[in-house]
Parts: structure tokens; C-alpha cells; sequence
């Protein structure tokens, strides 16, 4: 009964961040000239779709989306590629999206659907490096536990596109960028790494950071890094004076309609944050003091409550397992929780996949470590091993939903009754 009621918090919080009911209400000014749309992201295929239903203008385009994540449009392509590791198809939907902007004039209109997971589906390397580069820089970055605004400022230094470049090989057209959040803060240029939209932070902030995380880049990126070629335009550019940039639907907006639904339902609710980051099994452990204390003291807040919160928490692989971030929080929640009686949760990555596997996420409870040691599954060795869809497999706990259509980070609920 409490998993179908997490359940049905997460397919409400998905549901406000459907661009089928965003889109239609930000649409720009229709130009005197064309209109191209492009864009980049799990969640940019369905907003192709609303988009293309929502103009009434001629129009044309080409969208990359994810692997199995593709939605049938009339007028713009939709093309898919890797994620989270960029490959050929991206890198050459971005070479197509580049030779779509040539020759537009200061009349035409560029409208860029811009969401997560855009930064590996539109690979384009600096000068000097390979697709190879690029995706041996992807790799180091996802084992190197960096939150998401240093990731994207170490991959701006390798892009020709990310950081407010694509915009820049549009102009003079105006560029109407329309953003569905998954990064914490709701800073839409790092959402996809901001194609459109410049980048606050230095090179040498790069260079720190890049140093700080330990991370192995192959010899293309280390000498653009240790130079000063191929820097990102800045905020001020003149010619980004005209473009506008608006956020259709965030963590933020999700978690307060989960919030809402919980209340209608007699359950108080608790955002507790929508843009936590931090090393996932650190970040659980401190959910599970929360719900501990309210299960056992009824503070700070009083049952029955439902805690809500989003963001992006990051893994620092030291194993060879199985699992992604939210399957690693959950993992780590089961086993400050064991024991613990009352206590329900479910996390999730609202696009439907965590990590590289077939599910969302997964339920845990005060028996989960427990039933998984009876299934032969030793909790903290699954843990050591970043193997926790293995660990929630075993006792039949991950939560499959498929590909949801959006893409607002990470959703986390924990019902205490």
C-alpha cells in the first residue's frame, strides 16, 4: 500500500514536468522570417512533439534525443544517440544541427529545446581533439563524484558547441531557448552544458577542478586545458542581446505538486530541498537520520509525513557493480534503516533510467537490508562494489517505469508513518 502511494508521488512529480503541458504556455514571438528548431536532451524529443502541436507557423528542425527516448514528429527530425557516453550518432546529429543554423538572417528565429543528458547527445570537440577525446573526458567525469557544475565547466573547455557557442553559429537570428531542468538551482546553463546560453567560470577554475577530481584526460584535452584557445563567449556578448531563455518545468515545480498530492491525501509533506548534491550514500545518510528521528521521536516533523526532496547527488565509482545514483542512495538508506520499523521510501530518476540499467530507481523499507542477506546479497559488500541494483534485484524492490518523456533529476520520498 505505501509503495503504490510513493508510487503515485513520483508519476504526479513526472507529470508536472511533461512538456506536453509546458511548452504551449512559454512559446516565443513568431519572427518575420523562419523558424528552425533544434535541441538536445532526454526529455527534447517530447518537446519537439508539443511544440511542433503547438505552432501554427512553418517551421523545420532536427532534435537528438536518447536511445528509445524518440517521439514521431511531423516537421522537426528526431535523432537518437548515447547517453551517458556520446558516440558517433550525436556527433554527427551535432555537425547536422551546426550546418542547420548557417545563413540565418536577423529575421529568422532559432527555438533551442534544451534538457538533461544534452551534454553527451551533442559531442562536438574543440578543435584538436576526437570524438575519442570526448568521450574518454565523459568517462573520467562520471567516476570522478564532481558535481554537475564542475562537470559541465571542465566539458565547456572541450566543446565547440556547449557554453553558448551554438548560439553564437546562429546569429544574427534571434535564439528562443526553452529549458526543462534536471540540474540543482535551476541554472539553465548547465542545463546540457548550455549550448545556447554562456557559462559563468574560468579556464583556470577549469584547470583547479580538473586537478581537484583527479581526473585522467586524454593528451588533446590536457593541452587545451593548459592553453587558452577555444575559450567560451561571455554573458555580455552583443550577440546574445536578443535571445531569452525560459525554465518550463524543474525539480522545484515537481516536488511541490508531490507535495500537494501527499496533503490531499490526508499525509502532510516536507520538501526538504529540490537541488541537493553530494556523494549519494553521504546524502542518504543523512535522510535516514531525518526519518529516524521522526519515526522514533516524532521530530522535527510529526507522522504520518512524507519527506520530498530532489537534485542531483553523484558517485564516486570504487567498484565494478551494477547501478546508479539513486540506486546507490537507496542502497546506503537500506542499511542506516535496517531495523527501523515505519519507514518507506522511494527514489528515483524522474527520466526513467538511473545509470546505464532498466530502471528508475528502486523502494526500500526497515527490512530491505535484512531480506537482502537472506537472499545470499551482503548489503554493505553490494555497497563496496557500487552494485545496487543487484542488491534491490534479489529482493524484487527496483521500481520500472521505462522512459517517462522528461527529465526533472532525481525524486526521493520516504513516508514515515
Amino acid at each position: 500500500m505505501d509503495k503504490d502511494l510513493l508510487k503515485g508521488l513520483f508519476e504526479t512529480a513526472v507529470e508536472r514536468a511533461q512538456p506536453a503541458l509546458a511548452v504551449s504556455q512559454f512559446l516565443p514571438q513568431k519572427p518575420k522570417g523562419r523558424t528552425i528548431v533544434i535541441g538536445a536532451g532526454k526529455a527534447s524529443a517530447q518537446m519537439a512533439r508539443a511544440f511542433e502541436k503547438a505552432w501554427d507557423e512553418p517551421l523545420n528542425g532536427l532534435v537528438v534525443t536518447r536511445y528509445g527516448y524518440a517521439e514521431k514528429c511531423e516537421q522537426i527530425e528526431i535523432v537518437e544517440a548515447a547517453h551517458p557516453v556520446p558516440d558517433a550518432a550525436g556527433f554527427e546529429a551535432a555537425r547536422r544541427i551546426v550546418e542547420l543554423l548557417q545563413g540565418l538572417s536577423a529575421d529568422d528565429l532559432v527555438v533551442a529545446l534544451i534538457s538533461g543528458g544534452g551534454s553527451s547527445l551533442l559531442p562536438a570537440p574543440a578543435e584538436g581533439m576526437s570524438l575519442e577525446d570526448e568521450q574518454a573526458v565523459n568517462r573520467a567525469l562520471l567516476a570522478s563524484g564532481a558535481p554537475i557544475g564542475v562537470m559541465n565547466l571542465i566539458r565547456n573547455q572541450f566543446s565547440s558547441i556547449k557554453g553558448g557557442r551554438l548560439a553564437l553559429a546562429a546569429a544574427p537570428a534571434r535564439v528562443a531557448t526553452l529549458v526543462v531542468s534536471d540540474v540543482p538551482g535551476d541554472d539553465p546553463a548547465l542545463v546540457a552544458s548550455g549550448p545556447t546560453i554562456s557559462l559563468a567560470g574560468t579556464r583556470a577554475e577549469a584547470r583547479k577542478y580538473a586537478a581537484l577530481y583527479g581526473l585522467e584526460l586524454p593528451a588533446a584535452a590536457q593541452k587545451i586545458l593548459a592553453g587558452e584557445d577555444n575559450i567560451a563567449p561571455r554573458s555580455d556578448d552583443p550577440r546574445f542581446v536578443n535571445n531569452s531563455v525560459v525554465t518550463i518545468a524543474s525539480a522545484a515545480l515537481s516536488l511541490t505538486a508531490a507535495a500537494d498530492k501527499a496533503r490531499a491525501m490526508g499525509i502532510e509533506a516536507a520538501v526538504l530541498s529540490d537541488s541537493i548534491e553530494g556523494e549519494a550514500r553521504d546524502v542518504a545518510l543523512v535522510h535516514a537520520a531525518i526519518a529516524k528521528e521522526i519515526a522514533l521521536r516524532n521530530q522535527p516533523f510529526s507522522k504520518p509525513v512524507v519527506l520530498l526532496s530532489g537534485g542531483e547527488t553523484t558517485v564516486t565509482l570504487r567498484g565494478k557493480g551494477r547501478g546508479g545514483r539513486n540506486g546507490e542512495f537507496l542502497l546506503s538508506l537500506a542499511i542506516a534503516l535496517d531495523g527501523v520499523e515505519g519507514v518507506t521510501a522511494l527514489a528515483g530518476d524522474t527520466d526513467g533510467i538511473d545509470g546505464s540499467e532498466d530502471n528508475a530507481g528502486a523502494f526500500v523499507d526497515g527490512t530491505s537490508a535484512r531480506r537482502m542477506r537472506e537472499a545470499g546479497v551482503d548489503p554493505l559488500a553490494a555497497q563496496a562494489n557500487n552494485d545496487a541494483y543487484t542488491a534491490f534485484e534479489a529482493i524484487g524492490d527496483l521500481f520500472v517505469t521505462g522512459p517517462t518523456g522528461t527529465n526533472v533529476n532525481d525524486f526521493r520520498a520516504i513516508l514515515i508513518r
